[in-house]
């Protein structure tokens, strides 16, 4: 196992999910449910879940395309995300 990589992957998924939508709900389950053990079982296996697709489909973009097209394919998409934070629609405001 390629342990820095392990450590990188963690830290950057950790840090990324720290007050999202899914923490803020679990947050609520968690505080109104009974049963906090289940809100945290089932929160972490949707997260493993959706960890697994994001993976199986990186993996198989990486096999059609060059990782350089890759990189700057998803350069892209975070560029394009942080301007449209930036500069939001007139009847957003």
């Amino acid at each position: 196992m390629d342990w820095d990589l392990f450590s990188v992957s963690f830290v950057a998924v950790f840090l990324s999910e720290l007050g999202d939508k899914s923490q803020l709900a679990a947050i609520a389950l968690g505080g109104s449910s009974k049963s906090p053990r289940a809100v945290f079982f089932g929160s972490s296996g949707a997260l493993l879940l959706a960890s697994l697709v994001g993976v199986l489909l990186g993996e198989g973009a990486a096999q059609v395309l060059p990782t350089h097209l890759l990189k700057g394919l998803a350069a892209l998409g975070f560029a394009a995300i942080g301007l449209r934070l930036l500069w939001p629609r007139e009847d957003e405001e």
